[in-house]
């Protein structure tokens, strides 16, 4: 395997130091240049392009996102957001990631050197994955997002699927879940998703892997986007149609259910999979509370998190979906699941909104 070239662009010096000995000690990765904004980044580019850069959003002469749009306008490149973590942050972060960024690594406003340190592994993991991404289906989500659907073309639920009658439901039946898991890419895949997806939807609880306070700003950036509600969970929060629920940075989403009723656990514990939220978490609380009731869809991802739960749940009786390897930016969440046998189901991204549709009038 080649070297992985990395740019870091940070306006901090420390960041510069740390980040850059770090990644030039790790195997299989080549520092090319780390440097204080994207003008000088610029003209080290214009010599030799990065494989993946490492990229502050907040700093003086260009914003990070104004440099990621023309990164991804010239030449789509994976790129790690290394972001400080406040509620300002992470609403320009969010932004970032809608304009194409794989990834996000948080770093605080105070011991920054110390901190850095001791997330080396999950900074190298992240330049290892983001080498790895498929940078066709970046460049198409950029772009995507770029010209987000604007309310007026939305679909309803009449253009798409009548609605079910109440004559046709069995009277045993309960409401119906869907769970979907996905990692890197999977902001904009969602986006994508979600945004087409009428008022009249099953409830939608949702894992992305993404670190604390960031949910919340993701889930408001959707909010406005889609007609259906998009939240980040709480704890005892109802799952009701029309509602999309994304598990909070940091806590664990588990499914629960109250007579015909479902909602949601949030709750701290140890990393599953190196993750927290884990889809793995959700999957399996899904399969053990709703089973045949419920839709499990595994989208793009890093890794193997979701695949041992979405079998379980297939196992449950409920209906397995996979994003297929064409759509995905990383098909490593979804491969591993279709390799266990957990997936019912491969469809492209454009089609995963008639999937869910589809359980309104599962029997």
């Amino acid at each position: 395997m080649n070297e992985i070239n990395v740019m870091v662009v940070d306006d901090s010096a420390v960041v510069r130091k740390v980040v850059g000995a770090m990644l030039q000690s790790a195997p299989g990765i080549r520092l090319l240049h780390a440097v204080a904004d994207p003008l000088l980044a610029i003209e080290r580019m214009k010599h030799q392009w990065p494989d993946v850069i490492v990229l502050d959003v907040e700093m003086p002469r260009m914003d990070g996102i104004t440099f990621l749009r023309k990164i991804m306008a010239e030449r789509p490149t994976p790129v790690v957001i290394c972001s400080t973590l406040t509620e300002r942050g992470a609403e320009t972060t969010v932004a970032a990631m809608a304009a194409g960024a794989v990834s996000v690594i948080t770093k605080p406003r105070l011991g920054l050197k110390e901190f850095l340190n001791d997330s080396a592994d999950e900074l190298i993991a992240a330049v290892r994955a983001a080498a790895q991404v498929n940078v066709k289906r970046l460049a198409a989500r950029a772009a995507v997002s770029a010209h987000p659907p604007q309310a007026a073309v939305k679909l309803t639920a009449d253009a798409i699927l009548a609605a079910p009658s109440e004559s046709r439901v069995p009277l045993q039946t309960t409401e119906r879940v869907v769970a979907i898991g996905t990692s890197t890419g999977g902001t904009q895949a969602l986006e994508e998703v979600l945004t087409v997806l009428p008022r009249v939807t099953p409830g939608i609880v949702i894992v992305q892997h993404m670190p604390e306070k960031f949910t919340a700003a993701f889930a408001e950036r959707l909010d406005k986007l889609c007609q259906i509600r998009v939240m980040e969970a709480r704890h005892n929060d109802r799952v009701l149609p029309g509602r999309a629920l994304i598990a909070p940075g940091g806590r664990h989403m588990l499914l629960r259910r109250d007579g015909a009723q479902y909602y949601v656990e949030v709750v701290n514990g140890p990393l599953v999979n190196r993750h927290r939220p884990s889809v793995d978490v959700l999957f399996r609380s899904v399969a053990r509370n709703a089973g045949a009731n419920a839709l499990g869809i595994i989208m793009t991802g890093m890794g193997d998190d979701g695949a041992a739960g979405l079998l379980e749940m297939r196992k449950a009786g409920a209906r397995t979906v996979a994003q297929d390897e064409e759509s995905c930016v990383v098909y490593g969440m979804p491969k591993e699941a279709v390799k266990r046998g957990g997936v019912e189901k491969t469809v492209a991204l454009k089609s995963i909104d008639r999937e869910i549709l589809a359980q309104l009038t599962v029997r």
